[in-house]
Parts: structure tokens; C-alpha cells; sequence
């Protein structure tokens, strides 16, 4: 626990530069952290989670073999979670993931879903996006799921063996011939005989994760649920 100084440092850098809600930008209580109670509470919510026919899984029937597929929230023009995602990816705020991720976490973890997941693994991001960027948003997001599920995060061990050009525009057929090829297990051991949570960002047409899950498939054994933050 932090001592009686450290608090009052805190408590008196806040009185000059008080944390703000990262949808709203209210000034947050004492109790809340990154985004405020009622920002938190109107969050589009998709509940996938309790559904495994939902229409997140369905994105990957007939394509890929997935144990199950879910996605915290919905990813829709306006809303605080686009808004989220944005603060993530372009203003570098990479605890705001994480803070996700353990919500999400603890969530499957009281409803008794994804509870026989072994590992964690993030899709890897773009190479260029990653040294502009500075960070894997997805890595994040998948740290905050693996504390709060207590199971390893395995980082490093799916690997985008290559570029790909960018997937805004494409249609699903394109999304899927542009990533198809562009991943890798390094270390296949890691994953054999084991349930392996894919856990990326954002879910659009699925071509990456699909991608992913393929490589990952090809280890025996394996078995892949997948996760995201938004589902678009």
C-alpha cells in the first residue's frame, strides 16, 4: 500500500492536474480510475461473452475452427468506445487497455467462461505501426485479460513474419488475401495440446484474427478462443 506520503503527493499533483474521464472528460473521484461510473455504465455493452452463438462467433463459422469468440463492446460511430480505442491507439494511452482488459477479465472470470483457456497471445501489430506507435494496443488489452485470468500473456510467440498493406477499404476476400500469409508461431511448443485466447483490438471482418488462428491451429493439439475489445 502506498504510504501517507506518497498519497499527499498524489493528492496534491491531482489538486493542480486532476485526473479526467478519457470519454467525458469530467474529473474523476477518488474511486474511479481512467474513465468515470457513468461514462463506464453507458458503455455500449455486447454481452457476447454469455452467448457462444453470437454474432461475433458466427464471423468465423465455416472459415475457422474457434472454441469460442466474444467482444466487450460495440464498436459504433459516436459512441464512448470508439472514443476509447481512439485515446489508445493515437494518444498513447496504454493503461487505458489494460484497464479494459482486466475489466473483461474479471467478468469472464465470475461467469465461469474461458475459465479452460491455457495461454494469452496478442495479434501481433504492423512492424511500421509498431515503431510509430510505440506499442501493441492489442498486447495491452491481452495483459490486462491475462492478470485478471491469471494465465500467461505469451508475447512474441505469434509473429507477423511480414507487411501487409493496410486494411482500410478491402473488402473480406481482400482483407483475407492481404494478411493470409503474414504470421507465424515461433515457438510452437508453447501452444501444443493447449487452448490458446487470440485477443486482438478491434473485429471488422475478421481476416486477421482469422489468419492468426490458422497458424496457431497448426501447432497439435491446439485448440483457439478469441476475444477483442470492439466488435465493429
Amino acid at each position: 500500500m502506498p504510504g501517507p506520503l506518497s498519497v499527499f503527493a498524489k493528492d496534491f499533483f491531482n489538486l493542480f492536474y486532476p485526473p479526467l474521464c478519457a470519454t467525458c472528460s469530467n474529473v474523476l473521484l477518488n474511486q474511479e480510475s481512467h474513465v468515470c461510473t457513468a461514462c463506464l455504465y453507458n458503455m455500449p455493452r455486447t454481452n457476447f461473452h454469455l452467448d457462444t452463438h453470437n454474432p461475433m462467433a458466427q464471423v468465423f463459422w465455416g472459415r475457422v475452427k474457434v472454441e469460442n469468440a466474444a467482444a466487450m463492446y460495440y464498436f459504433e460511430k459516436g459512441s464512448k468506445c470508439r472514443k476509447i480505442l481512439h485515446q489508445i491507439k493515437y494518444r498513447g494511452k496504454r493503461e487505458l487497455a489494460r484497464y479494459f482488459g482486466s475489466i473483461y477479465g474479471t467478468e469472464l472470470r465470475r461467469s465461469g467462461r474461458y475459465t479452460d483457456v491455457e495461454v494469452i497471445l496478442p495479434v501481433p501489430l504492423h512492424p511500421s505501426k509498431f515503431k510509430k506507435r510505440g506499442f501493441n494496443q492489442s498486447e495491452w488489452f491481452a495483459k490486462g485479460l491475462a492478470e485478471a485470468l491469471k494465465r500467461p500473456l505469451l508475447d512474441g510467440v505469434l509473429v507477423r513474419s511480414m507487411g501487409a498493406e493496410t486494411q482500410t477499404g478491402k473488402s473480406r476476400i481482400e482483407r483475407w488475401e492481404n494478411v493470409k500469409d503474414n504470421f507465424r508461431v515461433s515457438h510452437p511448443e508453447m501452444v501444443e495440446n493447449k487452448h490458446a485466447l487470440l485477443v486482438d483490438d478491434v473485429v471488422t471482418t475478421g481476416a486477421t484474427l482469422e489468419a492468426c488462428a490458422c497458424v496457431l491451429l497448426s501447432s497439435p493439439g491446439a485448440r483457439v478462443s478469441i476475444l477483442t475489445l470492439a466488435y465493429a
